[in-house]
């Protein structure tokens, strides 16, 4: 018995090792003065609630605020700016009435609640730090009271090769020197937090998996999904689970955690075994607002590719907008022959809460290459430098080198991205398939750092370029730029993904073929405004996601097109656009939203322009969106009248709320293909299942490994 102990524990440990939370990163909050000048204030309460149906999440935040002091005081709530996603609802209780708030110009909406806070009545403020932060400022926070917000956001639910992520921001990202300078983040949930997420999928799941947070209750109702993470379950969540499926084994694998692996080696009770712990004592914290909640969910096998279509028409004589997404099956080729890696590595400062995560990844994509292969290493932070001689083949004995270096390196210094990608560059082979992968959080503050110089660097060499954004709070338009210029793609990475699947799903993209030159065309219903309005390449497993306007339902004729290694591919089918649909009024934001990025992202590029800001501005307004140029104000109904503000984001939320009721009372999800009759492609969508895709599961891995261990303590005890 004690030879199989040990040899469990050498098993486990490097797993808990890998599997260890890693250094703590800045992290939303209430935002105090460094210098303790302001005495900090209490967030009690932390209630999260997601639903992720029809191709987007809706994810809504109540807080509530406790202010220990002797006077009244200014709450300012810090939180990272979600991937693609933007505040569309900041609601403030005032008198016991919630009041929700409107968007203006930014300045004006700032003008009118400093003013409001000089008079001392109740006003709030939802700002966005470029894309850094959220920040949400209330006045005022009564002495030794509470006070009630409610925020809101929007965003597209991609799936990339039959896994779905979902991602709650709280690791800020320690990227704004300056800020960190000033503030530092009351992180601390002193009452009760919760986290819920549904998950209403069209197509069938058959795994959820959240990688850091093992405690979390995984269960089914019906055709949902139901995540719950917490410190009491809150009464709607215990009546749900009553009604629930129990979970199968292959469910409960997935809450077997190392931390539940040690607990049983050592004969105490597993998380989970024990009854939900009552609440915390109110002089302790619960929650700690510190790390990303992230949810990965798995789509079964052999799904088709399809086109899904979700749109809203209320009205039949009146324009429409849509959200049409397209899930290739395309016959991507495997590629056999040599390739050339470039690994241009960011060692800055700001990277020392997430450059563990960054080690541990380029170590995991290193070790997959095969001696066909090679591969150098750039890392820069105030200068650039190579840790390779050139190109190096990918042996056994010079990727175990190359781990090391890179694991040797302590962070610091500046950020000259610009230095590191010009490094990257330099010694590119004409003759072998060539690319860059670069890892970094994209703020450069070192040397060139004009976006525009960036993109006139990377337009001199025919080269893709693979970006892993690490954090929140990363420069996501600078890289997203620069990926598409290079038409590459990018990939979010947080401390609480799975890391080993992410790597997978890279290599698999670059492993094959790509449709180049991708473009789609719809005929037969007139359109307009579609984004985006160029697309570049289509890699294996990735969706393709296109917002537009539309003014008749019909029929209406589709093409994907483009090359695969230069031969001329076209995907067509036929479906019928609805001429009246009510059921998704969140569809004009997502569009509205997508615009707005397109838009801020040539202005990043060519510099700001009257023009191009005052449609940033409009767009804000009228669909009711907190972006770089306007910002959401919540001030008595009767300051809103006297000030002349027309209520449309009111008017937007309460269609919302009626479509989300009515969506809710829905039995079974609704299936949005509309390609059933004329399917698009011949083939499955590719997953990252070994079967055809030449990838070994990653997330089946993490599962089977706890299982292993359990079979093999089981069978010691039956040996005894």
């Amino acid at each position: 018995m004690k030879k199989l102990a040990l040899f469990l524990l050498c098993i486990v440990i490097p797993l808990l090792v890998f599997l260890s939370p890693y250094h703590s990163a800045k992290a939303a909050g209430l935002l105090t003065p460094a210098d303790g000048s302001r005495p900090a204030m209490k967030i009690r309460e932390h209630h999260v609630n997601v639903i992720v149906e029809d191709g987007y999440a809706i994810t809504t935040v109540d807080q509530v605020f406790h202010n220990p002091n002797q006077q009244d005081m200014e709450a300012i709530y810090s939180f990272p700016v979600p991937e693609k996603g933007t505040v569309s609802q900041f609601t403030m209780w005032i008198d016991g009435k919630p009041i929700h708030g409107e968007v203006l110009e930014k300045q004006k909406a700032r003008d009118v609640y400093e003013q409001q806070k000089s008079s001392g009545n109740d006003s709030g403020l939802a700002e966005k730090d470029k894309y850094k932060t959220f920040e949400i400022s209330v006045f005022p926070v009564r002495a030794g009271k509470d006070t009630k917000i409610r925020i809101a956001y929007i965003q597209p639910a991609h799936v990339d090769s039959g896994v779905g992520r979902y991602v709650y921001p709280l690791e800020e990202g320690g990227v704004d020197e300056q800020k960190l300078s000033f503030w530092t983040a009351e992180e601390e949930v002193s009452h009760n937090f919760s986290f819920n997420l549904r998950l209403r999928p069209s197509y069938p799941v058959d795994k959820i998996l959240l990688p850091k947070h093992p405690q979390a209750r995984i269960s089914k109702q019906g055709n949902d999904w139901l995540v719950h993470i917490g410190n009491n379950p809150i009464q709607g969540l215990q009546q749900q689970q009553q009604k629930s499926e129990p979970m199968q084994p292959d469910q409960q694998l997935q809450m077997q955690s190392p931390q539940a692996i040690k607990a049983m080696l050592a004969g105490q009770p597993q998380p989970g075994e024990e009854n939900a712990p009552a609440p915390a004592k109110t002089n302790q914290s619960v929650y700690m607002l510190n790390q990303d909640i992230v949810v990965y969910y798995r789509h079964a096998p052999n799904l088709p590719g399809s086109v899904d279509l979700v749109a809203y028409k209320p009205d039949s004589n009146k324009r429409g907008t849509f959200m049409l997404t397209v899930t290739p099956g395309m016959d991507l080729r495997p590629i056999t022959e040599g390739r050339d890696w470039v690994f241009v590595l960011d060692i800055s400062g700001s990277m020392q809460g997430k450059y563990q995560t960054l080690a541990e990844g380029v170590s995991r994509a290193l070790t997959r290459m095969t001696p066909k292969e090679r591969f150098r290493i750039i890392i820069f932070n105030n200068s650039s430098r190579e840790l390779t001689s050139g190109f190096t083949p990918a042996t056994p004995e010079n990727v175990n080198r190359a781990i090391g270096q890179v694991k040797a390196i302590t962070p610091g210094s500046g950020t000259n991205l610009y230095a590191g990608l010009k490094d990257g560059l330099r010694g590119i082979n004409r003759d072998r398939t060539s690319s860059i992968i670069l890892v970094t959080d994209g703020v450069a503050n070192v040397g060139e750092t004009a976006q525009r110089k960036f993109i006139d660097l990377l337009g001199k060499k025919d080269i893709r370029l693979f970006t892993f954004i690490m954090g929140n709070s990363a420069n996501r338009p600078l890289l997203d730029s620069l990926t598409e210029v290079s038409n590459g793609f990018a990939v979010n990475i947080s401390n609480s993904d799975e890391i080993i699947g992410q790597i997978l799903l890279a290599k698999s993209k670059v492993a094959h073929e790509a449709l180049h030159g991708a473009n789609l065309k719809i005929s037969g219903v007139k359109v307009t405004d579609i984004t985006p309005d160029s697309i570049g390449s289509l890699y294996r497993g990735q969706q393709l996601i296109v917002f537009g306007h539309y003014f008749k339902g019909g029929e209406a004729g589709v093409t994907l097109s483009g090359k695969i290694s230069g031969q001329k591919k076209v995907y067509s089918t036929k479906f019928t656009f609805p001429d009246k649909t009510d059921a998704n009024p969140e569809i004009e934001r997502l569009w509205a939203y997508a615009v707005i990025e397109r838009t801020m992202r040539e202005i990043d590029n060519f510099g700001e322009k009257a023009d191009l800001k005052q449609a940033v501005t409009d767009l804000g307004v009228e669909y009711g969106l907190v972006t770089d140029y306007t910002s959401m104000l919540v001030v008595r109904d009767q300051v809103f009248k006297q000030l002349g503000i027309d209520r449309k984001n009111r008017k937007r939320l309460e269609r919302e709320f009626a479509a989300q009721k009515q969506r809710a009372a829905r039995t079974a999800p609704r299936n949005n293909r509309v390609d059933k009759s004329a399917p698009m492609f011949k083939n499955n969508r590719p997953t990252t299942r070994g079967s055809g895709s030449g990838a070994i599961d990653g997330w089946m891995v993490l599962l089977l490994t706890p299982a292993l261990l359990v079979a093999a303590y089981r069978r010691s005890k039956k040996g005894e």
